[in-house]
């Protein structure tokens, strides 16, 4: 029978981004879970703390597009194990934090190193999967950050209660820096991995994968910051970094002020919380693999790119307009359906990272990559610090009109803006 079809190694990489972006997001959200507490202790209020929460995306978005081009020249294997053992170590000394401008210090640092984080995710998924299952792999990967904090979520709540906010941040430093050095014990891309076979190589190459072999002539060249106006000059690369932004706006509202709420203006104590809390990021969890299995399947059954691809987001975002309606409740149960609804849809939309691999030029994934992930950052900036000073009197309604009319903005972008789904190429 000869050698198998393919080896199925890609799966295994999966699965470690998986686990990867899981630690990312602990890494970016449990400050929220702290925030009640860490308030009350440090004499922090909430525009102060909308700084805080806002100190990571500062840095974050600043540096996405330096982190695409760099995560485009260095290894994925040498520069995710670095960056994920110092953003791990800034983690952890927020445990031994006493002070606001501390607190900002090291969230803006946590921003710094996480950066690339993204644009190395795309650049392996592109490298090791095949364009028809490229949707499903982003989707599974991003499906981390729900699945993980909607597990985690009561696990964070429960650990900070028996040991502290600052139990917590160490205990999650700690969890990082282990699994950096699992990443580069185990990583390698396509070509670097003995175990894989040439079957998997070629299902790889001739499906659409960006490998080391079709890009040999690219690495070749050294980046000109002329190449920056290919990230700007095209209205359907903005089409998608509007919507990113917008979608942006939903997914921090949920990492940063989404406990608070839930405390602060709903009333509940800090253990419902964390279990009722967990419930619109298991709804996303599963947004976003519906839309990523489904999209996958349209496209191996003939529909268009537009079909397929932008259907899913384009419903997601109008979806997640839905938070609005908690507005108009005062029973919990409703309050969460309305907010699990929400970020369900905010799940749909969340394979936008596949319109970067398939609209942005091949040679400058990574730039194109790290604008994207820049203006979405940029709404963490936003939103965090918009809501910080709208809840100033302790009422939460003017904030979810404000995100739902963001996500509103998002469905008009994907809708009208981005047009047709088709790689870009560029004339020299």
């Amino acid at each position: 029978m000869g050698k198998k079809l393919h080896t199925k190694k890609r799966y295994n990489i999966l699965a470690m981004l998986f686990i990867t972006v899981v630690i990312n997001y602990l890494d970016r959200s449990n400050i929220s879970i702290a925030a009640p507490e860490l308030r009350k202790d440090l004499g922090i209020d909430t525009i102060q703390m909308g700084y805080i929460f806002a100190a990571f995306s500062w840095t974050y978005a600043l540096l996405q597009i330096p982190g695409g081009i760099i995560a485009d020249k260095i290894k994925s294997r040498v520069l995710y194990a670095f960056v994920l053992t110092f953003w791990s170590i800034a983690t952890l000394l927020q445990g031994f934090a006493n002070s606001f401008v501390l607190l900002i210090g090291l969230r803006g640092s946590i921003g710094v190193f996480e950066a690339p984080s993204y644009p190395i995710n795309n650049l392996v998924v592109s490298r090791w999967f095949p364009e028809n299952e490229r949707a499903s792999a982003i989707a599974i990967y991003t499906s981390g950050q729900f699945l993980g904090l909607a597990f985690l979520t009561p696990l964070l709540a429960a650990i900070q209660n028996y040991m502290g906010w600052r139990g917590l941040f160490i205990v999650s430093g700690i969890i990082g820096i282990v699994w950096a050095g699992i990443w580069y014990y185990y990583y390698r891309d396509p070509k670097d991995h003995k175990s894989v076979s040439e079957a998997e190589l070629n299902l790889i190459l001739e499906g659409g994968g960006i490998t080391e072999t079709n890009k040999k002539h690219q690495n070749a060249e050294k980046f000109n910051w002329g190449d920056l106006k290919y990230a700007f000059i095209y209205r359907k690369l903005w089409g998608i970094y509007i919507g990113q932004f917008c979608l942006g706006a939903t997914t921090m509202f949920f990492l940063t002020w989404f406990p608070t709420y839930l405390i602060e203006y709903r009333g509940l104590n800090f253990l419902e919380t964390g279990f009722l809390g967990s419930i619109p990021f298991l709804a996303a969890f599963f947004g976003v693999l519906l839309s990523g299995f489904t999209s996958d399947f349209l496209v191996k059954k003939g529909f268009s790119a537009e079909i397929s691809r932008k259907v899913p987001i384009i419903f997601g975002m109008l979806l997640s307009t839905i938070i609005i309606g908690a507005n108009y409740t005062s029973d919990t149960f409703f309050v969460i359906l309305f907010l699990a609804l929400a970020f369900f849809g905010n799940g749909l939309a969340s394979i936008a990272w596949v319109f970067v691999s398939l609209l942005a030029p091949a040679k400058h994934l990574g730039l194109i990559g790290g604008t994207f992930n820049f203006i979405g950052g940029l709404s963490g900036v936003v939103v965090s610090i918009v809501i910080g000073f709208l809840v100033e009197d302790g009422d939460f309604r003017p904030a979810l009109f404000f995100v739902g009319a963001i996500a509103l903005l998002g469905f008009l972008s994907y809708t009208f803006v981005v047009g047709k789904v088709e790689r870009i190429e560029i004339k020299e």
